[in-house]
């Protein structure tokens, strides 16, 4: 069955690389075969907390895309974009390290694909007033939310799990975490100059128009606006209590999203219209095919090797557990990996005492940075494509990982001195 499952798993990624066929076909594909050939069933598909669809990670794609579908017609973004523009004076490359910076700012404290969610239409309302072309900026702020979403315990859903398992405080990840992002940032913001060199054209012109508008005009329905960013401050502080108040992040987007539509007199049809049911489906898809993978020993045996590999010997097994991470992160969802690492990352670390503590950082590490290197190694990449092809502006497998395969392997070695230097 390992064997079906990996075939399986291999072929579907080669459809998404070669983009023959539509993703969310590719995934839902995948995932019947895995169900038709027995690899997984129905309860470990649907109901499975471990191999099955991560249905928080579902609803909460489905609470937030109807609250910011509702923000949407109180002319915020447009708003936000104005105000951006005009404070880098429409200049291409300026503009794009404040949208990065804020979106990193906003991933320590939400989770990556909220935050995506919130600054994708700004960065289509901003770009299309310059004349820019927006997927490159719409590919940086998604790199910068998994890196600034490394900071925080709450800003990425393996941290969690690994604090969980490790006994790990918000403040630890404050403490060992913090410090490496904001050098990352600082790298990766300077990487975004050579990288999207050829992407940045300023227009004197537009963006002089640009210097004229006020931004208050933008506003069409101050009303709505109050109740929607009432409504959106107070999930952001349901989530970043989630330690406290023990909600999931889903059941808060989900009961945010009930409670807009009721206090407004937005239309639910139109609301539900703007939901990304396509990307909704790709991911249950997804979940399911790398459930397969984890059910069948497929990610277990991987895990195992990376263990065995390491000898005992604290150096190796952090690099091991870096690298190996970051790879694994790049092909398969983080979630299910790091879960399924834990335990023999639990085992590692008691061998070396209170030494043992950095493989947990060299996971979360591995895991979080890994998922920039592809198209679909993080979740808020997915979403970002998804977006990017409503909008009109797709995004292809390729063009996106050819950016991101830089990015996740420049960032992974500058955490390697970082961990040898503070740890090892």
């Amino acid at each position: 069955m390992a064997i079906a499952a990996l075939v399986v798993f291999l072929a579907a990624y080669v459809l998404l690389a070669t983009e023959k066929v539509h993703r969310t076909k590719v995934a839902l594909g995948g995932a019947a075969v895995m169900l038709l050939i027995r690899v997984t069933d129905a309860d470990h598909a649907f109901f499975s907390t471990t191999t099955g669809v991560e249905w928080n990670v579902i609803f909460l794609l489905l609470g937030m895309m109807i609250i910011v579908s509702v923000l949407r017609r109180t002319g915020v973004f447009e708003f936000v974009a104005i105000w951006a523009a005009k404070r880098t004076r429409g200049r291409p490359y300026p503009l794009m390290v404040m949208l990065c910076v804020l979106t990193a700012c906003a991933s320590a404290l939400l989770d990556n694909v909220t935050t995506v969610l919130l600054v994708a239409p700004v960065t289509f309302l901003v770009c299309e007033r310059l004349g820019l072309r927006p997927a490159p900026y719409l590919m940086a702020e998604v790199f910068a939310s998994n890196i600034g979403g490394t900071a925080t315990l709450v800003g990425d859903p393996p941290n969690i799990i690994i604090a969980a398992r490790a006994g790990l405080t918000f403040n630890d990840f404050l403490v060992h975490l913090l410090p490496i992002v904001v050098v990352l940032m600082v790298v990766f913001c300077v990487l975004c100059r050579w990288l999207f060199r050829a992407e940045f054209h300023y227009d004197a012109e537009r963006a002089a128009s640009v210097a004229r508008l006020q931004e208050r005009e933008a506003i069409t329905d101050p009303l709505l606006l109050v109740k929607s960013l009432a409504v959106l401050g107070a999930v952001i502080v349901a989530f970043v209590l989630h330690p406290v108040l023990h909600y999931e992040p889903s059941v808060v987007a989900l009961l945010g999203a009930g409670l807009l539509i009721a206090i407004t007199d937005v239309d639910t049809n139109d609301a539900l219209r703007d939901v990304e049911w396509s990307t909704l489906a790709f991911f249950a898809g997804l979940f399911i095919m790398v459930g397969g993978l984890v059910e069948s020993g497929v990610i277990d045996t991987a895990a195992e090797y990376l263990a065995d590999a390491t000898d005992g010997r604290l150096g190796l097994a952090t690099y091991v557990l870096l690298i190996g991470s970051a790879v694994l992160s790049a092909i398969v969802d983080n979630i299910p990996y790091v879960a399924t690492m834990t335990p023999i990352v639990a085992t590692l670390a008691a061998g070396h005492g209170d030494r043992g503590t950095v493989l947990w950082w060299a996971l979360a590490l591995g895991a979080d940075l890994g998922g920039n290197a592809t198209a679909i190694g993080a979740s808020a990449n997915v979403v970002a494509l998804g977006l990017a092809e409503r909008e009109g502006h797709p995004i292809g497998f390729w063009e996106f990982t050819r950016y991101g395969l830089v990015v996740a392997t420049t960032t992974i070695l500058v955490c390697m001195p970082y961990l040898w230097l503070r740890y090892l």
